[in-house]
């Protein structure tokens, strides 16, 4: 039987005090590792994770690249861990980022990376873990247990855990402002009415989400949580792609969300949303400038690479309540366990 109010529900509603526990007790340990990078200098970032971990990390892709010029790619851990083959990473640093910190396949990667002479820096909630111990610096998500399967304030912390260290390296002032209000702001996100949205998707079988830039990495993660909290099925694409061959087949009352910061790409995503909308899709955009398509209420954080931060805490609100009315318990979703130690 399904309880009144689930960890889940209860996590997200955490998430606006573990992102400040972040930012005044992982002080310290963030500018260590800011200084660290701006003494190597490393000509590029490499990142290692999976899962959330990884939307995370595509996330903080973009915020390097936006911020700093400074080109990510995504490492396979299975690199490491399944061929035994080695990476020529000494120019570079590494972010890798588990919540557990235990999976051999990240771990392993890691200790590639260190041996290899890259700069690595774990980003996790277990800074006692096997991961934390092979990397040059650890840093502690401070989200406090999360006992919901499905990663919600762990997740927004190791976004934000991340984004801090490259606004640190870099100093950016403007980022750093904005991530010093975020915890008042996601406090907001928590409590915006997607409840239209919620009734559209809570019957549907299939949809899509939709990002752009570093809200594509918002996409990924709520399409990924539509699958594993509400067994729907769900795939996410950039509002660049979705209309070159995934569009065929949209339907009539077919539902897509649109996850747009107010940043340069906000334009063009809302131009495809409306486009869908047209075609006879139920469509659901987190911008003003729609036209055709639903506009969803945000919580605006001031800057474009904080915003993404607060537009998944308002859809991880909502789909816990997709969850409920479809009758799983987002806790406990079926096949899945809290921490998955692949090799």
């Amino acid at each position: 039987m399904m309880v009144n109010e689930t960890h889940m529900r209860r996590e997200i509603l955490e998430i606006p005090r573990a992102a400040d526990r972040l930012l005044t007790e992982g002080r310290d340990a963030t500018k260590r590792a800011a200084n660290a990078l701006r003494e190597a200098d490393p000509a590029f970032l490499v990142s290692v994770a999976r899962g959330s971990s990884d939307h995370a990390a595509t996330y903080l892709k973009y915020a390097s690249e936006l911020m700093a010029g400074l080109p990510v790619a995504s490492v396979g851990p299975s690199v490491a861990s399944v061929y035994n083959k080695r990476l020529r990473l000494a120019r570079g640093a590494c972010l890798a980022i588990s919540q557990s910190g235990k999976s051999p396949d990240i771990v392993r990667m890691a200790r590639m990376a260190t041996e290899e002479g890259a700069l690595t820096i774990a980003l996790t909630n277990h800074p006692d873990s096997d991961l934390a111990a092979e990397t040059t610096h650890a840093l502690d998500l401070n989200a406090g247990p999360e006992q919901s399967v499905a990663a919600t304030k762990t997740f927004v912390n190791s976004a934000l855990a991340g984004l801090w260290l490259l606004a640190e390296w870099h100093q950016d002032s403007a980022v750093l402002r904005a991530i010093r209000d975020l915890p008042e702001v996601l406090d907001r996100a928590t409590r915006q009415d997607w409840s239209e949205l919620a009734t559209a998707v809570t019957d549907q079988p299939s949809l899509f989400c939709l990002g752009r830039g570093p809200s594509y990495a918002m996409s990924n993660e709520a399409a990924l949580k539509f699958k594993e909290t509400c067994q729907v099925h769900a795939e996410s694409y950039s509002s660049a792609e979705v209309l070159h061959g995934p569009v065929s087949i949209v339907e009539t009352g077919f539902p897509v969300i649109g996850l747009a910061a107010a940043d340069a790409a906000e334009e063009a995503l809302v131009t495809v949303a409306d486009a869908l909308a047209s075609k006879g899709a139920h469509v659901f955009v987190t911008s003003g400038r729609a036209k055709g398509a639903t506009v969803l209420p945000v919580a605006r954080t001031g800057h474009p690479l904080t915003d993404p931060l607060s537009l998944i805490v308002s859809f991880y609100a909502m789909v816990e309540q997709v969850a409920r009315a479809r009758g799983v318990d987002p806790d406990a979703p079926r096949h899945l366990r809290k921490v998955t130690e692949t090799v």
